[in-house]
Parts: structure tokens; C-alpha cells; sequence
């Protein structure tokens, strides 16, 4: 089954909503701006009326993956199964990748798609670090959907919705409005010492312990989060690679991604596409670029850049046919919402033996939010950061029985769980990181999210 599989039940295009879109209403055919997709799919998502549910935006469409047919979580030391009501505990030992490709090895549906999360911990057991996750630890959590709905510039389709779901997915769609007033936060507060860590960081790189680690600082919202309403006040101003929202068991999320950690396609290509070298984006014509000319002929951040595409290469080569492995974009860059970024793309074509999971396991965590080498940059980031990741610089993640998978970085997100709700960003730390400047390209990542939160 392929991730853009569609079934259609019933649409309604632009014209049908009396929305301007991207063509406007001139137009000869008036197409849904990306504005107008990321709304209706947050009025989906915040009327409460299909459960759990993950949105997922890739290539210009979006999927509301909603309800529980089946759910996979994946704790310290168990995978907890729910398939139509039949539950079953299994202890894991070795690897979470192995435990995941099992676990749905023994689903009763046999044509089905995954969506949710993976934490950053679900790379502690290859590190080194799996003592030190406390017990409760959720390392993953995955819903295959009930149904999937669809949105993309062409109008909404309700896809594998049954009838009752289909007319209130589409009399939301019809009346889906302004998401409201966002209250921006204050991003720069350093309740956690960043900038002392920073510095404990580059006395490490100084040392010899490591090349590079990427450290970062959570900044909790004083206030009760709209995550479905932020999401959609957020997409409008920002360009992500992929964007996401989602309400599973106690965590909600909205984010607009930079970067794709790993996918592999059905033809079992697989890529990942390490971003590294940061600098500030959406301020004037002008200051844009000098950023952009000072980010390409700043010797620090072409180092780092370069630093984590070797080891990219190295990660997807281990895993493909011999000879397959190339980096097919070197160092462009590319902007994403309040910021810019030095790009890449390294590819290959999956060796034989080798399984979707195993590339997921092999290039988690993203390079770009750990470090090189990846083992100590993962020491470091547990030792000096001041509280656990969770879901951050993780992945959210699509995978289908055919065979495909995609993982995409889980930054540039609000988070809620618990009664609290939060940002977070890092930036990367080499020899040459000075602490203001590091503590500096956190503030213009978290512009990508902080302006844009709304109350609930």
C-alpha cells in the first residue's frame, strides 16, 4: 500500500468552500492555498469528534489520519499492543527498531499504515544510555487510523471515511475559521543555564571526548496551549519540509519540520537530508541575504555542515547495495520559516536483507540533533542537557505494510502533555562555538513556533 494511497468518498474543492485559495477567485480553477489545507485539518483535529490522530503533511497534501484500529507503544522494557481490543505485553530486549518490526509482524490487519512518534530515547539501547531512561519512558507510540481523510490544493476527500464520518468531516471543513489571536512567548528566557553548557560542551570538543553535539533548551509556556489552532496560525508563515499535528494517549504536538530524517520508497531508495549551519531568515530582502551570503562563507558552519554529511554518507552506505550511495545535493540553502539553513541529500539504494526498520535504527537519531560521532554526542546530550527530550528530536513517522517509511526531525514543535505545555530548539556545538551565538540560533528556531501560539 502506498503512503499517498487515495480512496475517495466524497470532495469538496475550493469553489464548494467559497475560498479564495492559492489561485484566487478569478481564476479558472481556484485551488486551496497550503493556508487553507493546514486550517480545515486543524478544524478536523480540534473538534474532538474522531479520537486520536495524527495530520501529516508531505508534498503539498494533507492526510487526518484519525481513530484507533490498532495502537503500538513501545515503553523502556515492553511493547504494549491494543489491535481491535486485544491487548498483549511483550518484554523487548536489544534493539526498539527489532521489537517495532515484530510487533507489527503480528497485526490481524495485513494491509495497514502506521502513524506517530518516535522519542528521542528510542536510540538510547544503541548508545549506551538505556540505564539511565527512567522505567515509564514512552520510546514510541503509533496508531494504525480507523480511516484517513485528505486535503491537498485540489479541494478535501473524505477517503476511506464511512458515510456519518464523511459528512462531518466535510460540514467542519465548510465552516472551519480563523484559528484566533496567538500570544507569542518569550523565548529569551535561560531558565537552564544554556549558555554555561554550551561552554561545558566546547571544553569537552576542546578535550577530545567528541567532534560535535548538538544541545538544547526547552521553554515552557506559562499558559494552556490550542495546539490544533496554533498549528494552523503557524503553517501559514512557515515552509517546512513536512509539518505535523497530533493528539496520542497524553501528548499533543503541532510542528513544522526543516529536515527528513530517513524514508525509504517503494523502490527502496532510501534518504535522509542533513541541515547543519544556521542563521536568521524573514527579517528584509536585504538582511536575508547577507545571512545567507555570510552563512555560506562562514568556515564554522561549512565544518559542521560538512562534518555531519560525512557521517551521513557513512550511515546510508552501511545499509546499501555497494556503489549506490551518493550525496545527490551538497550544501544548499534552503529556508524554513524564521530561518535558514546550509542543506543536503544523501542517498542509496537498500541492500539486500536490509528492512525499512533497520534504516530507521541505523540513521536515528537525525545527525543534525545528536552529534558526531553519534555514541558520544548521545552521552553528552544526557549528561549536560537538564531534562529528557521526550518526543523532541525525534521523529514522526508514516510507514506502510508495502514497505515504505518516512521519519521527519521532530523540531520546530509545541509540545503538551501533562497539564504543561512547551517549546524547545538546540543548536549545533563545535570547537569554534562561542555560548551567545549558540544561545542566539536557539532564539531564531524558536521564531519558527513562539509567535504563532495560541490559548486555549
Amino acid at each position: 500500500m502506498s503512503l499517498t494511497t487515495d480512496s475517495p468518498t466524497s470532495r469538496l474543492d475550493a469553489a464548494d468552500l467559497g475560498l479564495e485559495g492559492a489561485a484566487g477567485l478569478n481564476a479558472p480553477t481556484t485551488r486551496f492555498a497550503d493556508a487553507d489545507a493546514a486550517r480545515i485539518s486543524a478544524a478536523w483535529a480540534g473538534s474532538g469528534e474522531f479520537g486520536d490522530h495524527v495530520v501529516y503533511e508531505r508534498s503539498g497534501r494533507w492526510t487526518f489520519a484519525a481513530g484507533v484500529h490498532v495502537r503500538v507503544v513501545v515503553t523502556r522494557g515492553e511493547v504494549i499492543v491494543d489491535d481491535h481490543g486485544r491487548r498483549s505485553t511483550t518484554a523487548w530486549h536489544g534493539d526498539p527498531a527489532d521489537a517495532l518490526a515484530a510487533a507489527t509482524e503480528s497485526l490481524s490487519i495485513p494491509d495497514w499504515r502506521l502513524y506517530g512518534w518516535v522519542g528521542f530515547d528510542f536510540c538510547a539501547p544503541y548508545h549506551g544510555i538505556l540505564d539511565r531512561v527512567p522505567d515509564d519512558t514512552v520510546l514510541a507510540h503509533l496508531i494504525v487510523p480507523e480511516f484517513e481523510a485528505f486535503v491537498d490544493a485540489d479541494g478535501v476527500d473524505t477517503g476511506t471515511a464511512d458515510s456519518d464520518r464523511a459528512r462531518r468531516l466535510l460540514e467542519i471543513a465548510a465552516t472551519a475559521g480563523d484559528p484566533g489571536a496567538s500570544r507569542p512567548v518569550d523565548v529569551r528566557v535561560d531558565t537552564e543555564d544554556y549558555r554555561g553548557r554550551v561552554a561545558a560542551a566546547v571544553s569537552e570538543i576542546a578535550a577530545g571526548r567528541y567532534q560535535k553535539v548538538i544541545l538544547s533548551r526547552a521553554v515552557d509556556i506559562p499558559f494552556a496551549v490550542d495546539i490544533p489552532a496554533t498549528y494552523a496560525r503557524g503553517r501559514a508563515d512557515n515552509t517546512p519540509a513536512r509539518s505535523y499535528l497530533l493528539s496520542l494517549g497524553d501528548l499533543a504536538a503541532a510542528g513544522f519540520s526543516p529536515e527528513l530524517v530517513v524514508a525509504v520508497h517503494s523502490d527502496r531508495t532510501v534518504v535522509t537530508e542533513p541541515l547543519a549551519g544556521t542563521r536568521a531568515f524573514g527579517v528584509s530582502a536585504d538582511d536575508d541575504a547577507a545571512a545567507r551570503a555570510e552563512l555560506l562563507g562562514d568556515a564554522k558552519e561549512v565544518a559542521e555542515h560538512a562534518m555531519s554529511v560525512r557521517a551521513c554518507y557513512d550511515e546510508i552506505a552501511s545499509i546499501s547495495a555497494a556503489e549506490t550511495t551518493a550525496v545527490s545535493t551538497f550544501m544548499e540553502v534552503r529556508e524554513r520559516g524564521s530561518v535558514q539553513h546550509l542543506a543536503s541529500t544523501v542517498k542509496g539504494t537498500l541492500a539486500e536483507g536490509e528492512s525499512p526498520w533497520r534504516a530507521l535504527e541505523v540513521v536515528f537519531p537525525s545527525i543534525t540533533a545528536s552529534g558526531v560521532p553519534k555514541t558520544a554526542a548521545v552521552d553528552a546530550i544526557d549528561r549536560l542537557e537538564s531534562r529528557r527530550r521526550g518526543p523532541y528530536s525525534g521523529a514522526v513517522l508514516v510507514a506502510s505494510s508495502s514497505g515504505e517509511l518516512e521519519a521527519t526531525l521532530a523540531l520546530r514543535t509545541v509540545f503538551s502533555s501533562g497539564g504543561a505545555a512547551w517549546l524547545r530548539a538546540g543548536a549545533g556545538i563545535v570547537a569554534q562555538s562561542t555560548p551567545e551565538r549558540e544561545f542566539e540560533e536557539t532564539c531564531e528556531k524558536l521564531g519558527s513556533v513562539a509567535p504563532y501560539v495560541i490559548p486555549r
